[in-house]
């Protein structure tokens, strides 16, 4: 459905945009995740024509979009401030895109009756905008968008303004949306989260450039450089000395960890700047074991328990783990998390714990 052709965007000196390369499918739900000032945003507003791209082409619907204005294109966007009119009512909101369109009466009203719909406020058309709540406005500014029914849908953070409960249900009420209309959606983010709970595949980005595109699994489980790692999630970062390597087989020293043979599968790259080898891994891969408990996976550590936060759900461990100084005198401590299921007690600030874990848990960065 979108293209992105080798497009650069300069502001005078400032290289926005560095060759992006980029093809979203009809009927996905695409995300463009990255930190403040890493061209997502000017990503979106290049495909949507807000901005003008300096050189390369981009492609809607196999048609070239460089003499298309905004409002010609096969797209309809929902800003981060939905800018909802508060003197008109919600239907009028809605409708406001037809304003210019031929259709009778009767049917634009027709229509706005089954776009709010859509979006699960049917039967509010007469209500006073500026009477509705925060998930309210953004159902509306949504069915102005659907109402011309655009080919792509461009979505710029239209959750960031929600409170955490109320951003969690409008996540999964976007997922149903964009299933049920079956358009493709763009969503722009730098919320790691909602990019993986929300998307088919996703675009990580730093300085203007794509470090990584793949599915929110591949992503969080294998990121291909410490960098992308770092950004997605939570993720512990220890020093590693190879030792080896043979037939696809890196055999690492992790202190803390100790020897350690990782697969081809298991080895990303490190970034500049970086000083050594490093070996990552999730804070949920790995096991804390309670007294007495025997072992679950394949290896075991001994560690101390130097904090413990409690979040309801989960409960979150800074572990110093045993002979984690042993290469350069420097203790090193990580994040596990356990969920909280009945039966398991939380351990205590200063106990002596044991770590299990697996080898097929740890990525390699080198």
């Amino acid at each position: 459905m979108i293209e992105c052709q080798d497009v650069h965007k300069y502001y005078g000196d400032y290289h926005a945009l560095r060759g992006i390369d980029l093809t979203i499918r009809a009927g996905e739900f695409f995300s463009l995740l990255g930190p403040s000032g890493c061209g997502k945003t000017t990503l979106l507003r290049t495909i949507a024509g807000f901005e003008d791209i300096s050189s390369g082409a981009v492609l809607i619907d196999s048609k070239r979009m460089e003499d298309v204005p905004a409002n010609k294109r096969p797209t309809n966007m929902v800003f981060q401030s939905y800018a909802i009119f508060p003197h008109l009512t919600v239907a009028q909101n809605v409708a406001f895109g037809l304003r210019r369109d031929p259709r009778g009466k009767d049917e634009k009203a027709r229509l706005v009756d089954e776009a709010l719909g859509m979006v699960g406020l049917g039967g509010y058309g007469g209500r006073a905008a500026h009477a509705l709540s925060g998930g309210q406005r953004q159902r509306v500014a949504l069915a102005r968008a659907l109402i011309l029914k655009p080919k792509v849908l461009l979505l710029d953070e239209p959750l960031s303004a929600l409170d955490r409960k109320m951003r969690e249900q409008m996540q999964v009420e976007l997922i149903k949306l964009q299933r049920q209309v079956g358009i493709t959606f763009v969503l722009v983010t730098h919320d790691q989260e909602e990019a993986l709970v929300m998307s088919d595949r996703i675009a990580v980005m730093f300085e203007g450039e794509i470090a990584q595109l793949d599915g929110p699994e591949a992503l969080y489980a294998r990121p291909v450089s410490r960098r992308v790692a770092d950004f997605i999630g939570v993720m512990n970062f220890l020093p590693a000395q190879v030792m080896s390597e043979s037939a696809g087989i890196v055999t690492v020293d992790v202190p803390g960890l100790g020897v350690v043979e990782l697969p081809a599968s298991q080895i990303s790259n490190s970034d500049p700047g970086d000083t050594g080898p490093m070996i990552g891994f999730r804070p949920e891969t790995m096991t804390l074991l309670g007294p007495g408990q025997p072992r679950q996976q394949a290896r075991e550590t001994g560690a101390t328990i130097d904090e413990v936060v409690y979040y309801g759900d989960m409960t979150y461990y800074d572990l110093r783990l045993d002979g984690s100084a042993r290469l350069d005198g420097k203790a090193r401590t990580v994040r596990i998390s356990m969920r909280n299921v009945f039966g398991r007690d939380v351990q205590e600030v200063g106990t002596r714990t044991r770590l299990a874990w697996s080898p097929g848990s740890l990525v390699l960065f080198r």
